[in-house]
């Protein structure tokens, strides 16, 4: 399971999707969530499928590679199915004991399952295409207006970029610690919920030690190297728009235009 984690995690490629500006990436991820919860039509989603795939054909990233980022959320995906369908009321279709499933709950069960899968695959190719100083770098430049009025948009760029690197860091290590506890003899599949909580003490501990020793060590490393961030700080390569980045905030209007369409003309 651990190791079907993608979010966070970056596909090194040459594409024109990995050389797109950062930000142009992370106003398309913004246009993306808006455009999906404007789908109120589960059709719909056909196209935007095809994009996300011809994305995934252009980039290069292995289907397979995209969908696994999906079993972590299985369970959470399956349980909004089973709320929708038998919580939502309208015309019964079956019906048993005292539960009843409608055609309006296996519609909208559906069309919210749909959305979860969609914004996961959608929103992970931000990270898939773009490294991690790269979009540290983005993010600050959009927050850099709001640092006239005292926000810290370097530090708060910072901090997210490092938490979505670790994630795959941390991950990995609790695999590794699952690993090690097994060969122990520690169980973490078999009893109740209480015993299984029970026995993630283990993985926890270590693993919680593991992430501030890494914390401790990223900061005296960037203290070693004088870094400061902020006003005054130089980068290697400045952020600057290319003819391929305009073209690509059109198609994102276009996508999003034809998206609001859908939502009051089919």
């Amino acid at each position: 399971m651990l190791k079907d984690i993608t979010i966070g995690q970056y596909f090194p490629g040459n594409s024109i999707i990995h050389k797109l500006d950062p930000r142009v990436k992370i106003m398309a991820v913004i246009i993306y969530i808006i455009a999906i919860f404007m789908i109120n039509k589960i059709p719909v989603y056909i196209p935007v499928a095809l994009v996300i795939f011809s994305i995934l054909k252009i980039t290069k990233i292995p289907v397979k590679f995209v969908l696994k980022g999906l079993k972590p959320l299985y369970f959470i995906i399956i349980l909004t199915f089973i709320i929708n369908t038998f919580m939502t009321t309208g015309e019964v279709i079956y019906e048993f004991w005292i539960f009843h499933i409608t055609k309006e709950g296996l519609k909208t069960a559906v069309f919210m399952a749909l959305r979860l899968v969609f914004l996961v695959l959608g929103t992970s190719l931000l990270t898939l295409t773009t490294s991690p100083i790269s979009l540290t770098d983005g993010m600050e430049s959009m927050m850099t207006p709001l640092s006239k009025i005292g926000f810290p948009s370097h530090q708060l760029a910072m901090m997210m970029t490092i938490a979505l690197r670790f994630i795959p860091t941390l991950f990995e290590e609790a695999d590794k610690i699952i690993k090690s506890q097994t060969a122990r003899g520690a169980d973490f599949e078999s009893g109740n919920i209480l015993k299984r909580a029970k026995s993630l003490v283990p993985l926890l501990v270590p693993l919680f030690i593991n992430a501030f020793r890494r914390a401790d060590e990223l900061a005296t490393a960037m203290e070693a190297r004088c870094y400061k961030g902020g006003e005054g700080r130089t980068r290697l390569n400045e952020l600057k728009y290319q003819k391929r980045d305009y073209v690509g905030i059109i198609l994102l209007l276009i996508f999003l235009a034809v998206i609001i369409s859908t939502r009051y003309l089919i």
